[in-house]
């Protein structure tokens, strides 16, 4: 069911009391305050509010219908949705024969050609300047064989004309009385009755709940008797399914090991743990191929892990070496501090596992900055992280773990600037024969 939400009430119901404004002024103001996508909607709406005539005034249901014109007047006329409404309402002689000439000429029937026109007037000067004198009504059977057999519309259903209406004539008001008097009233919900009261609350509430429908008999589709089945039929018709059950055998299995090395890897980042600890989670990463990756140690606890037990953060490495992951462990490597530690795993991943160039690369550029930037008064530190450097670079060439034509400059630069160290001269001599 499409209902209006009640900002679109309050603008609807604002419009069709906008009687002294041209007519087209309003559809104008329709169009900026409606999208084409809640056109069915508000016409929907509104179309229950016109099938019965006494629920708006006159100048009311004029602007009701040209909206509902207006939103498909794109179209021939017997292409919108709600024409039968418009057709019912031409043709009922309980309307008001200005309104029935105003849905004439909006139907274009005939003579009634001049649909612009009347739309730059005012409901209230249309209805003054009406002389019904000069027009002519056609019967209910001329409108449906011009337009074809429309559909019932949107608003409508199989039941409709049996449904009892929620909205009743009051007996104690004539018909012909003054519909915008006071006393004139709508209101909603179950069986009620046009009388006293105040019309603006009432058609909120209708509008809001599109109570106007009529109370409906329930359609009663009883479920068809099952077609018995034959022998000769296939089985799966009538499948005989045997489930079994399949037990996870590792639901109940004991996971306080896990837990205890997790807690003994916390302790490795802080102190070097002894060899039976270390062993211990050694034989975790081993027997556990998925430990490694909710073992708690990420690429930034990782420099901690390095400086304090290599032999873990090696063999965790190995482990996730096929992996994404791996890169920013390596990364991490490249940006901590420059220590025997660091380049002990690295020198043993070496042997290990093939490790990206790029790594290696990025690695040794890393080693020689940390070199150059030593301080100057510690020359006690800088000699020893020059010989680190030059011993692991010789092993690295001599080994064939990375091509020395990469970063020959470079290496061959750091060896002139520490020639004063014996490593370092080594290192030279060993560039110069492979040069």
């Amino acid at each position: 069911m499409m209902i209006m939400k009640m900002g679109e009430t309050a603008v609807v119901l604002s419009l069709l009391q906008s009687d002294l404004r041209p007519i087209e002024e309003v559809l104008a103001e329709f169009n900026s305050k409606f999208p084409r996508s809640r056109y069915l909607t508000v016409c929907s709406s509104l179309s229950l509010l016109l099938q019965d005539p006494m629920i708006l005034p006159g100048t009311d249901r004029l602007i009701g219908f040209a909206i509902i014109y207006h939103c498909y007047s794109s179209n021939k006329p017997s292409a919108n949705p709600f024409v039968s409404d418009m057709i019912n309402a031409a043709c009922n002689e309980q309307v008001e024969k200005y309104e029935r000439a105003f849905l004439l000429h909006l139907l274009q029937w005939n003579n009634y050609l001049n649909a612009k026109e009347i739309l730059k007037q005012s409901a209230v000067d249309y209805i003054k300047s009406f002389d019904p004198s000069t027009h002519d009504f056609p019967e209910l059977g001329e409108l449906q064989r011009e337009y074809g057999k429309a559909n019932p519309g949107p608003s409508s259903h199989i039941f409709a004309d049996n449904a009892l209406k929620k909205l009743l004539h009051d007996p104690d008001v004539p018909r012909g009385c003054d519909p915008n008097s006071p006393e004139f009233d709508v209101q909603p919900g179950g069986n009620s009755k046009i009388g006293s009261g105040d019309r603006n609350e009432a058609l909120p509430g209708i509008l809001g709940k599109l109570t106007t429908g009529g109370l409906t008999p329930r359609w009663i589709r009883p479920c068809p008797p099952r077609y018995p089945v034959h022998q000769s039929e296939f089985i799966w018709i009538d499948p005989d399914n045997k489930h079994e059950l399949i037990w996870d055998d590792k639901m109940c299995a004991d996971t306080s090991r896990g837990a205890t090395v997790r807690d003994l890897l916390v302790k490795a980042l802080k102190v070097t743990v002894p060899p039976a600890e270390q062993e211990d989670i050694i034989t975790e990463l081993t027997n556990d191929t998925k430990f490694v990756y909710h073992c708690g140690i990420t690429p930034g606890k990782l420099p901690q892990l390095v400086e304090h037990n290599p032999q873990i953060a090696v063999e965790i490495l190995i482990k996730l070496n096929n992996t994404k992951e791996v890169n920013a462990y390596y990364d991490a490597l490249v940006d901590m501090d420059m220590s025997l530690h660091s380049m002990e795993v690295v020198n043993r991943l070496t042997t290990a596992v093939p490790l990206p160039k790029e790594f290696l690369r990025s690695y040794i550029t890393s080693c020689i900055s940390s070199c150059e930037n030593a301080k100057q008064q510690d020359k006690y530190m800088q000699n020893r992280l020059v010989r680190l450097v030059c011993v692991f670079l010789q092993s690295l060439i001599r080994n064939n773990i990375i091509d020395v034509k990469d970063l020959f400059i470079e290496v061959q630069a750091f060896c002139i600037d520490f020639s004063r160290i014996r490593e370092a001269a080594g290192l030279f001599r060993l560039l110069k024969t492979l040069d």
